[in-house]
């Protein structure tokens, strides 16, 4: 058997619902909105990367401009890529909550982080409890914490574990 496919249908059966097609929901997108922002007008994140609408990169140039249409066909097509993202990497069941966490975390701090981090490593482990704090590390851009980041950070914990992450 190949093993590639063999991997593929173990890995069908790693999320809550029993296999591996979770897409976010509104409470995922709803952070990811929330620390995102909406910019019309492309400018240099704290990274210094040219963004534009929520937190979309590709491409991006000075100058670019887009609509609030726009902005959401894009946020919709680069959280496919960061769903994805997340499945091939995680290979223990998680639940919504968790998914939606990882993939706020990916879609800001992306893949290879994600693949490269010791918090995927805890996770597939079977360390849940230790994901949390493995998600807070990731506070700083530029070698500097910043307040936003950390934020974010501690919201996409809270929501890992379940929890009201709202106020934050």
């Amino acid at each position: 058997m190949n093993t590639g496919v063999a991997k593929k249908q173990q890995k069908s059966e790693m999320t809550e619902h029993g296999e591996n097609n979770m897409k976010i929901s509104q409470e995922g997108l709803s952070l990811i909105k929330k620390f995102e922002g909406c910019e019309y007008n492309a400018y240099k994140c704290a990274a210094g990367v040219w963004t534009i609408g929520y937190g979309h990169t590709a491409g991006v140039k000075d100058g670019d401009l887009v609509c609030q249409r726009e902005a959401d066909e894009l946020l919709e097509k680069d959280i496919t890529e960061f769903e994805e993202i997340v499945h091939n990497a995680v290979d223990v069941p998680i639940h919504q909550h968790q998914f939606d966490a990882l993939v706020s975390w990916t879609f800001n701090l992306g893949g290879g982080n994600l693949n490269a981090s010791t918090m995927l490593k805890v996770l597939n482990s079977g360390a849940y409890e230790d994901v949390p704090a493995q998600i807070k590390r990731w506070n700083k851009a530029g070698g500097k914490v910043l307040e936003g980041l950390t934020r974010r950070r501690l919201a996409e914990s809270l929501l890992f574990e379940g929890n009201d992450w709202e106020h934050i």
